[in-house]
């Protein structure tokens, strides 16, 4: 049983299903040929059904199991370091803190760079870039303008131009990157 009080579950969807067409439980516990206690089990989260008695109640319920399950999303919603892969270089190394990033609309990373060392250049693509500085300082460089953005600062631009960041700290610069579209 999911003890995630979040998630919708299969007996609350069924309820709501049977509410909106008017029902009692009784009444589906007789339409599906079950007990009223069956019902109030499913519906409870107490039992859960086989294949063949949900597809049962809900064709009795005027569904099926794609319309469903079709709005059931199990996509992960927190990401632990764990999850996270990284690439690591000499003088920088940068985190992918959302694994399945590639695949959404904005893509985030961590960059930690050493003294003196820069991202590479990325060169102009559609999107907006943000960035937020945890630890140090950098220097931004959106095609011809530079910036500098310290420990608490953050930056943001279109771009449309070439851009890269270089830690102009005398130890270790970490940003939070985000991306969008994901480009990283």
């Amino acid at each position: 049983m999911n003890n995630d009080t979040s998630a919708v579950t299969i007996g609350s969807k069924l309820r709501d299903l049977r509410l909106k067409n008017g029902l009692t439980q009784e009444e589906l516990a007789d339409r599906a040929e079950l007990s009223k206690g069956f019902i109030s089990q499913l519906e409870n989260d107490l039992t859960s059904p086989s294949i063949a008695t949900l597809i049962d109640i809900l064709t009795l319920l005027g569904s099926n199991l794609s319309s469903f399950f079709a709005d059931y999303d199990d996509s992960q919603l927190v990401f632990t370091p764990d999850d996270y892969f990284e690439k690591k270089t000499d003088t920088t190394t940068v985190h992918w803190i959302v694994p399945t990033a590639q695949k959404n609309a904005m893509e985030p990373i961590i960059t930690v760079l050493n003294k003196g060392a820069a991202t590479d250049e990325d060169f102009p693509h559609e999107g907006e870039e943000f960035g937020y500085v945890l630890q140090g300082r950098v220097k931004v460089i959106v095609g011809d303008r530079t910036a500098e953005a310290a420990e608490g600062d953050s930056f943001y631009f279109t771009a449309d131009k070439k851009h890269y960041i270089v830690n102009v700290y005398d130890g270790v610069s970490r940003v939070l990157w985000v991306s969008t579209p994901p480009t990283f």
